[in-house]
């Protein structure tokens, strides 16, 4: 009886996972075994000449915080974080997003062409959506240091304290659908 009860709710949590943006255990660090991954979209459709960095710095996130998965939105649907390119600086809705909420990443300009690693801002502003605030530090080292740190800087990795943080901000598993709210921006102008 007590087995049946068992498989029965393995079953339905089967059906149920998908359905909240949710997919089954990955190959996580070693204290992160049997965690669910929060799985979100993103659309790139709108970011030119920023997509392969865009790309660049998702690959990066996910190699980062194995808690949270972030894939391409089929084209016609609407996605968790949306990137746009733009002339102003860069800039981002600060998260953590969740399934069923939506962001923003303005890839802008401004920055490249004062000489800023595009494939840093990516990766800076997606933490942004993953719920990491601008931290100026003016290292290299802190990938949430922004223009803080030198136009030279080309470090894209976020340090053991980033990829720390994005964890526990889905560590659960089973995030809430994002409630509708006011979203806050963040300008990573230097």
């Amino acid at each position: 009886m007590l087995r049946r009860a068992f498989l029965g709710l393995v079953a339905g949590a089967a059906m149920v996972l998908p359905l909240v943006g949710l997919t089954a255990p990955q190959a996580a660090a070693a204290d992160d075994v049997g965690a669910l991954v929060v799985t979100l979209t993103y659309d790139d459709s709108r970011a030119a000449e920023f997509v392969d960095a865009v790309r660049q710095g998702v690959s990066i996130w996910n190699n980062a915080a194995p808690n949270v998965r972030i894939v391409r939105a089929t084209p016609g649907t609407r996605a968790n974080i949306t990137v746009i390119a733009d002339n102003g600086w860069p800039r981002a809705n600060l998260g953590p997003v969740r399934p069923g909420g939506a962001v923003t990443v303005w890839m802008g300009r401004l920055a490249v062409q004062q000489g800023y690693n595009v494939v840093r801002i990516a990766a800076h502003e997606l933490g942004h959506s993953l719920g990491l605030p601008d931290r100026r530090t003016g290292l290299c080292a802190d990938l949430m240091s922004g223009s803080s740190a030198p136009v030279s800087c080309a470090n894209a990795q976020p340090n053991a304290t980033e990829r720390a943080a994005v964890q526990r901000n889905y560590a659960s598993g089973l995030a809430a659908q994002q409630a509708p709210g006011q979203a806050v921006m963040i300008v990573d102008a230097g």
